[in-house]
Formats: structure tokens, C-alpha cells, sequence
């Protein structure tokens, strides 16, 4: 079976874009995730991670900088996604901001992916728990 090419989603903020892929929300952030870039992108991410039950995967690939105010927004969503019985999924290879998701401990509550499509090839993965 031949999958149709998937179209780049318009961006919602300058820092977000949301689309499905397999049965997964996937919120693909870009550039600089800082203090202004997490107040454009919280309400969208809140948004999503209401839902009962949903698979959420937050692709960093696009991602330049990322500091202590996107770390909040992974461990908020981390947090809605389990207590509301769903999956949720991180993909990130950028060293530096692996190196800040592995000192915070984070990377072992919420393990990143290499690629998108491994994320969503995981429908049974886990992202720890609560």
C-alpha cells in the first residue's frame, strides 16, 4: 500500500506546528523554545493533552535552543498524558539538548527517539509513569 506524501501543516505559532501521523497527535516544535516561545506554544500543548486517552508525540528535531521552559512544557505534558491514560513520545537528537534533558533526569522518564517514524512506529511504547 502506497502512503500519500504528508503535506507540511501550517504553523499555528512561529515555534508550532500540530498534525496526525498514524493515529498520533504529533506537535513538531521549532527554533529558540524559550520563556516566550512556552507561552505561545502552552495553550495548543494543553489543548491536545486534554483528551482522554490520546498518543502524543513531540517532535524536537526542528528545534535550535531549548531551556528550562520547554523542560516545563515536556514534564506538563508528560503529566496530562498519563493521568489521562494516553502515550506520549519525544523526538530529539540536537547533543545539547539531549545533554540538558539527561542531567534533568528527564530522558529517563520520557526516553527520546532519533526519528519521528520510530516514534510512531510504538504504539505500545511507554512513556513511564507518574
Amino acid at each position: 500500500m502506497r502512503q500519500e506524501p504528508r503535506q507540511d501543516p501550517a504553523p499555528l505559532t512561529r515555534h508550532l506546528r500540530i498534525h496526525q501521523d498514524r493515529g498520533c497527535t504529533v506537535l513538531e516544535l521549532r527554533g529558540e523554545i524559550d520563556i516566550a516561545a512556552a507561552t505561545e506554544i502552552a495553550p495548543y500543548l494543553d489543548r491536545v493533552t486534554a483528551r482522554e486517552g490520546t498518543r502524543v508525540v513531540i517532535d524536537l528535531l526542528h528545534v535550535d535552543f531549548f531551556d528550562c521552559s520547554g523542560l516545563r512544557l515536556l514534564y506538563r505534558a508528560r503529566g496530562r498524558v498519563l493521568e489521562r491514560g494516553g502515550q506520549l513520545q519525544l523526538v530529539c537528537t540536537h547533543p545539547l539538548t539531549l545533554r540538558v534533558l539527561k542531567v534533568t533526569g528527564l530522558s529517563q522518564l520520557l526516553p527520546p527517539l532519533a526519528t519521528l517514524d520510530a516514534a510512531l512506529g510504538q504504539p505500545e511504547a511507554t512513556s513511564g509513569s507518574l
